[in-house]
Formats: structure tokens, C-alpha cells, sequence
């Protein structure tokens, strides 16, 4: 059946989504003065914390742009974040 791997891969995604938001912004959070530290270390225990592996952190001035992931029956699931003050978004 079907249903199962995919309702769990569906639940890993989500996961994967929010450790790779947390990550974001804990380096974003990081190069802001915030909280203390160095950027990307901040976002990998972020990510980490939230069952994913951090897998790229970049930071182009006050924002972050991370990716996180996680392995699920052999495949990767890697979801990209970015992050940073109010007005910095990015198409």
C-alpha cells in the first residue's frame, strides 16, 4: 500500500520545512546581534534541533538563505529558507 510511505514522506517535508524556517532564522537571528554566535553554526543546531540536517548556509549581508534535509526510504528531502530583516525579501 502505497499511502503509508507517502503520508510519512509528506510528515518528513513538513518537518524538514519548519528545521530549515528554524535555521533561517537563527542565522539570521545570529548575524542581526540577536543572539550570540556565529551564523551558520546557529543554523545548523537549529536545524538539528528540529530533525534535519543542515545541508548549505549562505548569507548575503542581514540574510540567510539556508537548506535542510532529511533521508526517507532512500531518497533526500532538502527544503531551502531564507531569512532576514523586515523589507529584505527577495523575488
Amino acid at each position: 500500500m502505497m499511502l503509508v510511505p507517502l503520508s510519512q514522506a509528506l510528515t518528513v517535508k513538513q518537518r524538514v520545512t519548519g528545521a530549515a524556517d528554524a535555521a533561517a532564522l537563527a542565522a539570521a537571528n545570529t548575524v542581526s546581534g540577536a543572539i550570540a554566535g556565529f551564523p551558520c553554526e546557529s543554523a545548523d543546531v537549529a536545524a538539528q534541533l528540529n530533525g534535519a540536517a543542515l545541508r548549505r548556509c549562505e548569507l548575503d549581508g542581514s540574510v540567510a538563505t539556508v537548506s535542510a534535509g532529511a533521508r526517507y526510504l532512500g531518497f533526500d528531502i532538502v527544503v531551502f529558507a531564507r531569512a532576514g530583516p523586515p523589507g529584505s525579501a527577495q523575488g
